[in-house]
């Protein structure tokens, strides 16, 4: 047993900071732990089940850890190992469930469990063109993502037909369309005898619910959970947890509304908002101290929660998003954010490359660095860019480590080696000795990147995991054998833990969620991007915060804002930065550029007060309407009502959400301030020179009408 598994409780627990102790020390019962990024949830909820594990509380068999990531679920078995909780299972909600699925399937529905497809593309695309239905590669992508929301939701392919028609579809796909595709879909797959990733989820649910002695052989190996990324968990995850927790209530979950960016996918927050609720006795921790940026980052990522709210569809009535955890920074400080912008996505890119060469040859680590941006299609510019410059990359989200050629080969190399190698004192050496043979050198390859950069690259992550390897071992007094790197290596194969590869990272936003770097450039931040344009209502503005939000908290040291004008060179700039971010880039530098000639968005403000008592107006309602929400309406009810209903009647006819039009505080400013011409119109908060267009002279006879 290691010394840190023979550590007394107190010791095991002294690292951690009040907030953390606190959780840690939370054994029994339901506890929510509220935690913001960089605030160290991983460590704290280690060492909690680790706690439980030394006191004895916790059989450490016991214990499900639930993650979303195979990443995370790896990196949580390495810190409870190291803690001396070894026998704690730490895996994914579908790792998990397959696991079970597998066990319990000859005994619950007899014969050989169905063989699990991991890409539903191919049965998808089949799908289409059996329904004479035409697709591309794009779509048959989005195509298999609204299938999977619709699995997670739960919904059946009958049950889905009857709600199809409010869901906007792939592509302008008629509703009637997609649901026959799904129909289609599930038909495809029982004629092969094959089931995708939901299935597994569905499955095990459906027999945990019907077979009694699957469900008590399950609650009884199973008695405390814990699920980080509370925030992420879908209906159909939710339903399954149910299902594993009983009647029990021995559950920790962790999470933070404010990192919620998966919606699209089902995914809801409501089970973590709602957690204190559903157990009134649940414990609730937050952690805000931010270990991970620099106090600059942290005003930052603060500043750009502060005025997120979420408007509903119920008239007459604001529901402010659950006040967002406000981060304290606990590094020194460091350099201010930097914004700049270019004059093209080109100019951009070079922008960011040059930056990027100019840190690499001041001593950056290049795995240190990434440039994350909003879609995949952004990439292209960065990778050219870089590629011009002969710095390294590496695609996230991309092809996956294990499943490249060379990685498999160099596996089958090491494996081959090892019934012919007698001699292992330098397995280091050894291991580049066989790689050797298959494109592995000390030095990187000539030429940038490409194919054969990409080989080099992966080889030598090979090369670098097995040092580590080694190193752990040594420190631990222990030799390091070639059996224990490819056993090493088949274990993360299996899931997919891949090695850290050399090179500046490029991914989405997305695909960045989890991980965390030195430097971090946040490229393309324009208003269509981030917000992305089929963001059409308050509740998807607010996601793109956070997804932005999510961005910035990636960075621990230096953090680097950019947008360009234009889309192509020479193109019109007709492009804004993101609306995201005005008002904070007072937080940070902004570089030294030419004037452009496009009007900037960005006006000096000055602080908005009521028109009644003088107070300071702090939220965006309160500075529309131009008074305190506690202070006295001084509008027309009856005026407002009657603009409701032709807001209503408008919407209705258009097939588009009222608050599009305009909002209720919008309404409520025009029924105040009862403007005679559209000039005057126009100077009120939320119509706009288009609305005015469109809208105006409707809402001036309305107002004529009703004052006379």
């Amino acid at each position: 047993m290691s010394q840190i598994a023979n550590t007394p409780v107190n010791d095991l627990l002294s690292g951690l900071d009040a907030e953390q102790r606190q959780a840690a020390e939370t054994l029994r019962g339901p506890l929510c732990i509220l935690a913001g990024a960089g605030t160290g949830k991983t460590r704290a909820i280690t060492h909690r089940i680790a706690h439980g594990v030394h006191s004895g509380i916790y059989n450490p068999t016991s214990v499900l850890a639930l993650t979303f990531t195979t990443r995370a679920a790896s990196e949580m078995r390495t810190r409870l190992r190291q803690l001396g909780a070894a026998g704690v299972q730490a895996r994914t909600f579908h790792a998990a469930a397959l696991r079970q699925l597998q066990y319990f399937w000859p005994q619950a529905v007899g014969g050989a469990l169905p063989n699990l497809v991991e890409h539903k593309a191919p049965i998808i695309a089949e799908a289409a063109r059996r329904l004479r239905i035409s697709s591309d590669r794009a779509m048959v992508r989005d195509l298999a993502a609204e299938v999977e929301w619709a699995k997670v939701s739960m919904h059946s392919p009958e049950s889905y037909a009857k709600i199809v028609e409010s869901r906007e579809m792939p592509n302008g796909l008629a509703p009637v369309s997609m649901a026959r595709i799904f129909q289609t879909y599930e038909e495809l797959k029982d004629d092969r005898n094959v089931i995708d990733f939901e299935d597994v989820l569905l499955l095990t649910s459906a027999i945990l619910e019907e077979d009694e002695k699957v469900a008590a052989s399950v609650r009884a190996q199973y008695r405390h959970f814990v699920v980080d990324e509370y925030q992420d968990v879908s209906p159909l995850q939710q339903r399954l947890l149910d299902l594993w927790l009983g009647s029990r209530d021995e559950l920790c979950v962790v999470g933070d509304a404010s990192q919620t960016i998966y919606s699209f996918t089902g995914a809801k927050p409501d089970y973590l908002l709602n957690f204190a609720t559903r157990f009134p006795q649940a414990k609730v921790v937050k952690l805000v101290r931010d270990y991970r940026s620099t106090p600059e980052i942290v005003s930052l990522a603060n500043k750009v929660l502060a005025t997120r709210r979420i408007e509903t569809s119920v008239p007459d009535r604001f529901v402010t998003w659950p006040e967002p955890l406000e981060l304290i920074a606990q590094r020194d400080h460091g350099p201010s954010p930097e914004f700049f912008e270019g004059t093209d996505d080109e100019n951009e890119a070079e922008e960011v490359a040059q930056r990027i060469k100019q840190l690499i040859n001041q001593g950056q680590d290049i795995s240190e660095i990434a440039v994350l941006y909003r879609t995949n299609g952004q990439s292209q510019a960065f990778e050219q860019a870089l590629t011009a410059h002969s710095i390294a990359y590496v695609m996230r989200g991309a092809e996956r480590f294990f499943s490249r050629r060379e990685v498999k080969e160099g596996m089958l190399a090491l494996r081959a080696a090892l019934g012919v190698s007698a001699q292992e004192e330098n397995v280091s050496q050894l291991v580049r000795d066989v790689l050797s043979s298959h494109g592995y050198s000390a030095n990187a390859p000539s030429g940038g990147t490409g194919a054969v950069r990409q080989r080099w690259e992966s080889l030598s992550a090979l090369v670098r995991l097995a040092d580590e390897l080694v190193a752990g071992k040594a420190a631990q007094g222990e030799q390091c054998t070639l059996h224990d790197i490819v056993r090493e290596l088949e274990e993360r194969a299996a899931i997919q833990h891949a090695p850290t590869l050399d090179g500046v990272t490029l991914a989405s936003f997305h695909a960045a969620k989890g991980l965390e770097w030195d430097v971090v450039f946040l490229a393309g931040l324009s208003d269509g991007l981030v917000p992305i344009t089929y963001a059409k209502d308050q509740a998807g503005y607010d996601e793109e915060r956070r997804l932005l939000y999510v961005g910035i908290t990636r960075a621990r040291v230096r953090l680097y804002l950019s947008w360009s004008l234009a889309r192509t060179p020479g193109g019109r700039a007709h492009r804004f930065p993101s609306r995201f971010l005005d008002g904070i880039k007072s937080a940070g530098q902004v570089s030294s550029r030419p004037q452009s000639p496009v009007k900037r968005r960005e006006q000096k403000l000055t602080p908005a007060v009521c028109g009644t008592c003088g107070s300071f107006l702090t939220s965006a309602k309160e500075r529309k309407l131009k008074r305190c929400a506690s202070c006295p309406a001084a509008y027309d009810e009856a005026l407002f009502e009657s603009l409701r209903a032709w807001r209503s009647e408008v919407a209705k006819a258009n097939s588009i959400p009222a608050f599009v039009i305009f909002t209720d505080a919008t309404l409520m400013s025009i029924a105040e301030h009862r403007p005679t011409s559209e000039q005057a119109l126009g100077k009120i908060s939320g119509v706009g020179r288009s609305k005015l267009e469109r809208y105006g002279q409707a809402v001036l006879e309305l107002l004529a009408e009703h004052s006379g």
